[in-house]
């Protein structure tokens, strides 16, 4: 942990940061197949974010310095990412159904990401309400919304149909 403890790599805890781990990387898959630069800088922005999101979840003792603000998820972040899901839904058509993920290679790696993230989300609720900050919850919940719209960008810019379910 953040504070030198030592815990088994089963503890909850490493569980999940090991889950926004996983996520980073395959955001990283995600910004190595994809063209479109506002992606890459948004996936960047958001790589550096799960890195804060993930230094918090591995501090229980509530450590690290308030004024290690690049440590720090704030309301604003979860915010930027609501503008930002509301910037990619502009260009899509209204979904009317479940669409399978695939697409594009970016797009099925956001799809994939999408997945993880929730899967980040359902660790952190494991944790129970006190282990860490509200807003780390609000972020990762709304990253999994922002992901599934970015992948339908990215595959309605490369002209990859979505397949309806």
């Amino acid at each position: 942990m953040f504070d030198g403890t030592r815990v088994s790599k089963a503890d909850p805890r490493v569980a999940a940061y090991g889950e926004v781990d996983e996520l980073n990387a395959w955001l990283g898959l995600a910004i190595a197949s994809s063209a479109d630069s506002d992606v890459r800088e948004r996936v960047t922005a958001i790589q550096r974010d799960l890195f804060a999101l993930g230094a918090r979840l591995a501090d229980p003792g509530h450590r690290i310095a308030g004024r290690v603000t690049k440590a720090a998820i704030t309301p604003e972040d979860v915010a930027r990412l609501e503008r930002w899901i509301d910037s990619f839904s502009e260009e899509l058509p209204p979904l009317r159904r479940f669409v399978l993920p695939g697409g594009s290679p970016s797009g099925a790696a956001l799809h994939v990401a999408r997945t993880v993230c929730r899967r980040a989300e359902r660790a952190m609720v494991d944790l129970g309400d006190s282990a860490f900050e509200v807003e780390l919850l609000h972020y990762i919940n709304r990253l999994s919304d922002l992901l599934f719209t970015m992948a339908r960008a990215v595959n309605h810019r490369a002209g990859a149909p979505e397949i309806e379910w």
